[in-house]
Formats: C-alpha cells, sequence, structure tokens
C-alpha cells in the first residue's frame, strides 16, 4: 500500500519534471529569438560594423586585446581564446587588472575589442582612455552606441535590444548568447579572410581529440611490406596465406602497371568456403573498383568511410593514381582517438 506522503512526492516530482522541461524550453526559444534579431541586424547598419572590424583587424600588427568584466568578461575570454585558435593572435585582459599595471600589455599596434551590454561598465574607463590616448583602434561589443563604451569607440558593434531568457529580465543569458554569436562571426570572419586552412588549424590544436581528426592519413597509414597486396591471377591459396599473414582482414589486387583492380576480404573466404578454392584464382571472387582512400585527406574522411560502407580497412593511394601506397584500419584510427 502506498501511502498519501509517497504519493503526492512523485506527483510533485512530476509536477516539476514538466516545470523544469517547460522552463528549459522557453529559455532556448527566448534565445533562439534573439539570434534571429541579431541575424536580421546583420543584414543592416551591423554588418557595415562587422566589415570595418574585420578590416581594422587585418590591418594592425599586433594583437586583438579582448576585455570585459563579469559574463561579459567570460564571453571575452571565449572570444580570445577563438581568434588566437584560428590564426589571430588574441589574448584576454581583465581591465581591473590593466588598471593596475596590464595596461602594459596593450601595444599601440594593437587593437582592443571591449564587450559590455551596458557600455557603461566603470572597469573599462581605464582601457578606454588609453585606447583614446594612444590612438589604439577600439571596437566595441554593446546593447548602445550612445554609451561611454560606444561612444569612444572606433568601431561599435550595437547590438539589438533583446528579451533574456532569465524571467527576471537581470541574469544575462540571451544577450550573452548574442555577444558570443558576434564574437564568433569575427572570428570565422578573419579566418576566411585569410584563407585559414585545416592544416593551419592543425598547428594550433596539436592535442585531444581534435587534434587526431586533423591527422592526415599518409601519417597514420601502413606502408611497404606491411601492405596486403597480389598481382592478378594469384592463385587463391596464395591470396588466403597472404590474408591471414597480414592480418587486415582484406588483399588488393593489382595489374601489371600496379594499379588496384580488386579487392580479396575475410568475408569473401567466409561466403565461398563450399567451393573448390584450390583451384580457383583471386580474380574469380574478387571485388572490382574497392573503395580507397587518398593519401593526402583527413582520418576523419576514412572513418566516414569506413562508418557508411561497413567495412573495417581502406586501401590507401597517393591521390593521383589508383595505385595503392598503403592500407589503414579501423583499429588505427580509433587508437589515435578519431572516433
Amino acid at each position: 500500500m502506498v501511502s498519501i506522503g509517497r504519493y503526492n512526492a512523485k506527483k510533485a516530482h512530476k509536477m516539476n519534471a514538466s516545470n523544469n522541461t517547460a522552463s528549459a524550453l522557453r529559455t532556448i526559444t527566448t534565445e533562439i529569438k534573439g539570434l534571429e534579431t541579431l541575424a536580421h541586424a546583420i543584414q543592416g547598419e551591423l554588418g557595415h560594423a562587422i566589415d570595418q572590424a574585420c578590416s581594422t583587424i587585418s590591418d594592425i600588427k599586433g594583437r586583438v586585446i579582448v576585455t570585459g568584466v563579469g559574463k561579459s568578461g567570460h564571453v571575452g575570454g571565449k572570444l580570445a581564446a577563438t581568434l588566437a585558435s584560428t590564426g589571430t593572435p588574441a589574448f584576454f585582459v581583465h581591465p581591473a587588472e590593466a588598471n593596475h599595471g596590464d595596461l602594459g600589455m596593450i601595444a599601440r599596434d594593437d587593437a582592443v575589442i571591449a564587450l559590455s551590454w551596458s557600455g557603461e561598465t566603470a572597469e573599462l574607463k581605464g582601457v578606454l582612455a588609453y585606447a583614446s590616448r594612444f590612438n589604439i583602434p577600439l571596437i566595441a561589443i554593446t546593447r548602445n552606441a550612445e554609451s561611454a563604451l560606444g561612444r569612444e569607440a572606433t568601431i561599435c558593434l550595437e547590438l539589438p535590444k533583446v528579451e533574456e531568457a532569465c524571467p527576471n529580465g537581470l541574469a544575462p543569458t540571451t544577450s550573452t548568447i548574442m555577444q558570443m554569436a558576434i564574437g564568433d562571426a569575427l572570428a570565422v570572419s578573419l579566418l576566411e579572410g585569410r584563407g585559414f586552412s585545416a592544416d593551419d588549424f592543425g598547428i594550433y590544436h596539436p592535442g585531444g581529440s581534435l587534434g587526431s581528426s586533423l591527422t592526415r592519413i599518409s601519417e597514420v597509414m601502413h606502408k611497404g611490406d606491411a601492405v596486403p597486396l597480389v598481382p592478378e591471377d594469384t592463385p587463391m591459396p596464395v591470396a588466403i596465406m597472404t590474408l591471414s599473414e597480414k592480418r587486415f582482414g582484406c588483399v588488393g589486387v593489382t595489374n601489371d602497371k600496379g594499379e588496384l583492380v580488386g579487392i580479396f576480404t575475410d568475408g569473401d573466404l567466409a561466403r565461398n568456403l563450399d567451393k573448390n578454392l584450390q583451384a580457383m584464382r583471386v580474380d574469380d571472387l574478387m571485388t572490382k573498383s574497392p573503395k580507397t582512400i587518398s593519401q593526402d585527406v583527413l582520418v576523419t574522411s576514412a572513418m566516414a568511410t569506413l562508418n557508411e560502407f561497413n567495412i573495417s580497412a581502406l586501401i590507401v593511394t597517393d591521390g593521383n593514381s589508383s595505385i595503392p601506397v598503403g592500407i589503414i584500419h579501423l583499429h588505427d584510427l580509433l587508437r589515435i582517438g578519431v572516433a
């Protein structure tokens, strides 16, 4: 028998869960509306300001100094990290620390990006005065172009007024999402403008799964004698022996020009055990025009191909022909952290 107390507790828990879900949906919906409003604004004056900001940052010889307080400061830290990781030298300076000596970290060939939703953050006054004194370009990200920050800025990215997801309209929610989005827009615009490639990205991200995903096939593939290859017209027993010795689950078949013309797998072997394999040639059971991958592409492409066709290994070609130069197995990709 369930007590009234336990019953009421379960009922209250279900009601709370329902309320939590509704609150989460309201929050996300409100923030989406904020981003939609931002996207619309970029089609107007804000878009011109972004063009000016990107041109200014591209022309400086120094670095981008990002600053802000509170939640805007946290967004600024993320913006500085995103810029630095995508080829725009940048770092974050806290305005309070700047007022106590860290202004010396800002050089005259730098540019400053200052974030403040109200534009009236008192702690920014020292940075604003310093930028003005030494004619350092100041890019403001704020809600109010007529604020102290907006008036002092060389370029003002004025964000549209939106509703905060916080029901009290106090906690920075939609506003910080918009600040982060405009920061990402700047970083990606600068990235594209300088032709920042996956190779460049890999230089700044050598570690972790991201670094692994930026590895090229040529760096991890098996080469030379390790590659399971047999020529056309090879007797099936010889092909099976190669399959067993190399342990990749497949054998590539080449023609007299060294080009890959087929592949024989352990699955093919299993499906044909009832046949007289002793009397057959590898050509009789191989799959023609097998899936291959170029040694010049990223390992993520290999993983995508393996998953798409539900196979465990790929013969690697030199990229300019169908001549095999290596082989890569699913286990090789898992070992370096490509998921």
